[in-house]
């Protein structure tokens, strides 16, 4: 009887839960962004599907990844570009960071590879010139916005249609995060980003980032002027970069302090590292049988992102020459012309199963272009590294692994072959650096909540409260002489002057008042002598 009991209820219990579900269920509009940007974003879209969560996103008709299906509303919008002019441009600025990788704001705004930017910073001209799209978000009632705030579009788009957001970054151009969120950010520990150095700074080092922290400053407005102008016309007021960065709600940032050093942070910003590492998978038959034939020196695996399809050929024999100096078996994923001088046991491969392959006990090393997301598989996994950074975080996410002893970090403007091959062969070899990989990989392992699970929570708190202005600073409000206290250093420091010069003149007089008199009585004394 007990058991019929509950076996009537258990269906009565699950639509209860499920109406619940339902009945809190929102509406999120999501812009995110092409590339590897939208690997893990996507991650976080499917589960608020799952979730109930009504989702529509906005897209570009163009695009490398996007166009993938989604269980969801997808709306798309002409562009002014085509799929080969976006594939010309990236392949041009991808080309050029192996002849002088972007290391400054200055570099960023003079270089001539830099069209893509210009492209993917058009985006957002094209989607308002889509009046029905428009006017369909208008009509929408979305809760919240959930963007990726690489062109901008997210951030004006939230603006224009009055609505909170949510950010999913590794990180912004320039300053705007700290800006933004109104983050400390002291110079003396903090380096900048794009230079690739540790927390602990030499003094010149300390110089340089002051220096690029003014250069940010200077040229980020310059930098972003397609974007600020483009919101000017959209909002029809006059927009900074501030005005579209301080309006978030939540920053969820895929970072966190495995890292990262340790810095401050303010309560909106939400640390999801390693959001993409999950549990791996069985390798496909293909790549255990390279791994079973490989023997006892087990396996290394080499890959430069999702975005990087070619190497000049020279720096490919390089390459290929020190791979082929190593005992292990080396999987390349490499799409560019094969070099002539490929070794036996380097085998070139169009796609690898990335996490599932570094997950494998028979993996000894990672080659990588150290990309937030393959620093992070590597971490999770616990794999040393091999770091070749061409733009971007790469150089800074370099840093931190080689700081932290997990890896070694190769300069691509003059690696040579035997850089490479002794670089391998000291993080396969040396014992150090598994060791300081595995204490990272138990440190970041060890959390009380799954990242994807907090980003998740973090976007349904928005969509639930209609933003977060409690975790807003006041600091906000203030003027920039205000959140110094330059005012309040100049009040303080009037009153200090003020009671010294009445101080210095209350002396003053009782001098003369003392010992002035005494003085003359003494001068006349003497006159009337002579």
């Amino acid at each position: 009887m007990a058991c019929a009991g509950w076996t009537g209820l258990l269906p009565l219990s699950v639509c209860l839960l499920l109406t619940c579900g339902f009945a809190e269920a929102g509406k999120l509009l999501v812009v995110p962004m092409d590339g590897s940007h939208w690997f893990t974003m996507r991650s976080v879209v499917e589960k608020l599907i799952l979730r109930g969560h009504e989702v529509v996103v906005v897209m570009p008709e163009v695009s490398w990844q996007l166009g993938r299906s989604l269980n969801c509303t997808v709306k798309t919008y002409s562009t002014s570009y085509t799929l080969e002019d976006q594939d010309r441009e990236f392949m041009a600025f991808a080309q050029a960071q192996w002849k002088a990788p972007l290391r400054s704001a200055f570099s960023l705004l003079t270089s001539s590879s830099n069209g893509i930017f210009d492209l993917f910073f058009s985006n957002c001209r094209s989607l308002f010139k889509d009046k029905k799209l428009v006017e369909y978000l208008k009509e929408s009632s979305f809760d919240a916005v959930f963007l990726d705030p690489f062109d901008g579009c997210g951030l004006i788009l939230a603006k224009y249609l009055s609505l909170p957001s949510v950010v999913f970054a590794r990180g912004t151009f320039c300053h705007y995060l700290e800006e933004g969120a109104q983050c400390p950010a002291p110079l003396s520990y903090i380096p900048r980003g794009l230079l690739g150095f540790s927390d602990a700074m030499t003094f010149k080092e300390r110089v340089w980032n002051h220096i690029t922290h003014l250069e940010e400053h200077l040229f980020c407005p310059y930098f972003l002027k397609n974007v600020l102008e483009i919101a000017s016309e959209i909002l029809q007021t006059s927009v900074t970069a501030y005005d579209l960065y301080s309006h978030t709600s939540i920053w969820l940032l895929r970072t966190d302090f495995v890292l990262d050093p340790p810095k401050p942070v303010m309560p909106n910003m939400v640390f999801i590292g390693g959001i993409n590492c999950h549990q791996g998978k069985p390798v496909p038959m293909e790549f255990e049988a390279y791994i079973n034939a490989s023997g006892e020196h087990g396996i290394v695996v080499f890959s430069l992102g999702s975005m990087v399809a070619e190497i000049p050929e020279k720096k490919a024999m390089a390459i290929a020459d020190a791979l082929g100096k190593i005992p292990q078996t080396v999987l390349w994923r490499y799409t560019g012309t094969p070099p002539s001088n490929l070794a036996n046991n380097t085998i070139l491969v169009k796609w690898l199963p990335q996490n599932d392959l570094l997950g494998h006990p028979m993996t000894r090393a990672f080659i990588t272009h150290a990309g937030s997301h393959g620093i992070y598989e590597g971490i999770c996994n616990g794999v040393p590294m091999v770091m070749m950074p061409l733009f971007g975080d790469q150089m800074d996410n370099a840093k931190r692994m080689e700081t932290k002893g997990a890896g070694v970090t190769l300069n691509v403007l003059e690696m040579t072959s035997e850089d490479l091959e002794n670089a391998l062969k000291a993080v396969i070899n040396d014992k150090s650096y598994k060791e300081n990989i595995m204490h990272l990989s138990s440190l970041h392992k060890d959390r009380p909540v799954e990242p994807l699970d907090l980003a998740v929570f973090w976007v349904e708190f928005v969509m639930r409260h209609k933003g977060a202005p409690h975790l807003r600073p006041a600091a906000h409000d203030l003027t920039w002489y205000q959140y110094h206290s330059l005012d309040v250093i100049g009040f303080l420091l009037a009153i200090v002057l003020t009671v010294a010069f009445i101080a210095f003149k209350c002396c003053a007089y009782g001098y003369r008042k003392c010992f002035g008199k005494k003085g003359r009585v003494k001068k006349a004394h003497k006159s009337k002598t002579h």
